[in-house]
């Protein structure tokens, strides 16, 4: 890809810079903030370690929605973070007239550019995203489950002691409290994790999954999430830049599956060269079907508090 836009140069938008240039996934990175000087400055210190990491990816900063022109690919992560105790939802009024705006720049000026929302709350704005630009729904979807099964997976890891490389989780719903993680397709190098761990534990690494940002956030008070967030990110990146049609979980605007239509929720996805490609369908059982419908009604309660705002 020869040019990717990063509209919000804060922690998660300057992390996610940093990850893409180092893995030479793009010729060209613009950085996009409100704040004069931020972006130009994020971008000027990411490129200083150029010669350290050996990339050879520009970076350039900007104010202007016009400098995303040209780019395949335009991540979003502009947005008002979340500070201790409010709920991603907390954030949606602020957020939404945020993406109002960066899509109306991304429709103008990049009309031919895929887009990736990370800001919160994630699908409710993936959504919200996708209905102003009137484009397909493969050129729109989030970030959510990459960043929620890799936290489990951690988790995982951490209480069998074993190698992350083997640990494969799948968590799927709405990016909150309301995440359903699937512990049927968590597995350790193909093995179920029930033949590992017991349920009292598996009970409280799902747990501690569908608190994993608040933890951090509580832990920092300062800030959210950032380097995480970003790695999740630039693992979408690289399967849709390098074509890798790899199945991840992804955001995507539902067309009927898993019975569900005009919402948008973390599904497993195959991402490619055209974004995100097909949705692929799990066969849940009761609990878990239950697990994601309550995730969904949440989700469905926010677009439709927009649609009546």
């Amino acid at each position: 890809m020869q040019k990717i836009s990063i509209v919000g140069a804060g922690r998660v938008g300057e992390s996610t810079a940093q990850f893409l240039a180092r893995e030479n996934l793009c010729r060209e990175i613009v950085l996009i903030d409100v704040k004069d000087g931020v972006p130009q400055g994020a971008a000027l210190d990411i490129q200083e370690t150029a010669p350290l990491f050996g990339f050879d990816t520009r970076l350039s900063g900007s104010t202007d929605g016009a400098a995303m022109a040209g780019s395949g690919l335009v991540i979003i992560t502009a947005g008002i973070p979340r500070k201790p105790g409010m709920s991603r939802s907390d954030v949606l009024d602020t957020n939404v007239a945020i993406i109002d705006k960066v899509m109306d720049d991304v429709v103008k000026h990049a009309p031919d550019a895929m887009v990736l929302v990370v800001s919160n709350p994630v699908d409710v704005l993936t959504y919200r995203a996708w209905q102003k630009s009137g484009w397909p729904r493969h050129r729109v979807f989030g970030q959510a489950g990459v960043l929620d099964s890799s936290r489990m997976a951690y988790f995982v890891a951490s209480e069998t002691g074993l190698s992350v490389k083997n640990i494969h989780a799948m968590v799927l719903g709405g990016h909150g409290d309301a995440m359903v993680p699937l512990i049927r397709y968590t597995t350790i190098a193909g093995i179920p994790i029930e033949n590992f761990l017991d349920r009292e534990v598996i009970d409280r690494i799902i747990e501690r999954t569908r608190h994993g940002g608040a933890e951090i956030l509580a832990l920092k008070q300062t800030s959210s999430a950032y380097d995480a967030p970003a790695a999740a990110i630039a693992e979408m990146v690289d399967a849709i830049v390098r074509n890798r049609r790899q199945v991840l979980p992804t955001v995507a605007i539902l067309d009927g599956e898993y019975g569900s239509d005009d919402v948008a929720m973390g599904v497993p996805c195959v991402l490619g060269k055209n974004g995100m490609e097909e949705v692929v369908v799990l066969e849940l059982n009761h609990e878990e079907h239950k697990m994601f419908d309550e995730s969904l009604a949440g989700v469905v309660a926010d677009i439709e508090r927009l649609r009546e705002g």
